[in-house]
C-alpha cells in the first residue's frame, strides 16, 4: 500500500511539474498579446456599394471638370481665336491664283509690326519677312492638272498689293508651320500659286482656307471642353450641393393678418 501511494505521490508531482511551465508560457504569451498594438483593420468600416460609386463617380467628374476647364486656357489662344478670326474674315471658298510681287526681309523691332510667317506667336519680332502678292480677283476655276500658271493668269486682271500671311495670325508651331519652307517657296518674286483672299479685308491673302477645318476646330477644342466642364459641375453640384429651389414661406407665416375696417368700427 505504501509503495502504492507513493508512487501515485511522484505521478501528480511529474503532472504538476510539467503543467506548471505551461502555465507560465501561457501568461507570458498573454502579456505579450494585450500589450501588442491592435490592428487598425479591425475597427474599418466597409463602405457599401453606394458609397463606393459616389466616392469614384465623384472623383471622375471632379478629374474631367478640372481638365476640361484648363484645357480651355490652353485651346482658346492657340486655336478656338484663330479659327474665330479666319471665320471672321470671311474668305472665298474657291482658290485664286497670287502672284508674288516683292518680298523684303527687314531687321528691328520697329520695322517688324508683323510677318509673313514665324515660328513661335509669343516672341518678340528681330527678323521678319514681307511677302507682297496681287490675285485674280473674279471667280476663276483652276485645272486640277495645271502646273504652270504663267500664261493663265495673264489673261486676268490683277487687284493691287496685297500681304501674304501663313495664317490669319501670321505664326505657328512646327511641324504645322515651317517658315524656312514657306519663305522659300512662295517668296519668290514671280512665283505664282493658289491662294485665298478676305472679302472683307482684300489686302490680307492666305495660302490654304478651308472653311470646315476651321469650324472644326472650333467644334473640338471649344465646344466639347466647353460642354464637359459644364455637365461636371452640375454633376458635383447635384450630388453634393442643395441645387433646388426652395421657397421660403417663413415670412408668409408670421406675416401679420390686415383685417379690413369695418363701417361700424369707423363711426
Amino acid at each position: 500500500m505504501r509503495s502504492g501511494s507513493s508512487e501515485l505521490l511522484l505521478e501528480q508531482q511529474q503532472q504538476q511539474q510539467q503543467q506548471q511551465p505551461l502555465t507560465e508560457e501561457q501568461q507570458r504569451l498573454r502579456k505579450i498579446r494585450e500589450l501588442a498594438p491592435k490592428k487598425k483593420n479591425g475597427n474599418r468600416r466597409f463602405r457599401s456599394w453606394r458609397e463606393r460609386v459616389r466616392f469614384y463617380s465623384t472623383s471622375t467628374f471632379a478629374f474631367l471638370s478640372v481638365t476640361a476647364g484648363a484645357s480651355l486656357l490652353f485651346l482658346v489662344p492657340l486655336y478656338v481665336d484663330p479659327a474665330i478670326s479666319t471665320l471672321s474674315h470671311d474668305f472665298i471658298d474657291r482658290p485664286t491664283l497670287c502672284t508674288t510681287t516683292r518680298r523684303e526681309d527687314l531687321v528691328g523691332i520697329f520695322n517688324c509690326s508683323w510677318s509673313s510667317c514665324r515660328e513661335g506667336c509669343t516672341s518678340d519680332l528681330y527678323r521678319c519677312v514681307h511677302i507682297y502678292v496681287t490675285f485674280i480677283e473674279e471667280n476663276i476655276t483652276i485645272p486640277l492638272n495645271m502646273t504652270d500658271y504663267t500664261n493663265y493668269t495673264s489673261e486676268w486682271e490683277q487687284s493691287s498689293e496685297a500681304t501674304l500671311l501663313v495664317n490669319i495670325k501670321g505664326c505657328g508651331y512646327p511641324p504645322t508651320v515651317t517658315c524656312k519652307k514657306f519663305n522659300g517657296y512662295y517668296g519668290i518674286e514671280g512665283a505664282i500659286y493658289p491662294c485665298f483672299y478676305s472679302r472683307k479685308n482684300k489686302t490680307v491673302v492666305l495660302t490654304t482656307y478651308n472653311h470646315d477645318d476651321q469650324v472644326a476646330l472650333i467644334i473640338n477644342f471649344f465646344v466639347v471642353p466647353f460642354v464637359i466642364t459644364v455637365i461636371s459641375s452640375i454633376a458635383l453640384c447635384v450630388m453634393h450641393c442643395d441645387c433646388r429651389c426652395k421657397k421660403d414661406r417663413s415670412h408668409r407665416r408670421n406675416r401679420p393678418q390686415c383685417r379690413r375696417p369695418r363701417i361700424e368700427n369707423l363711426r
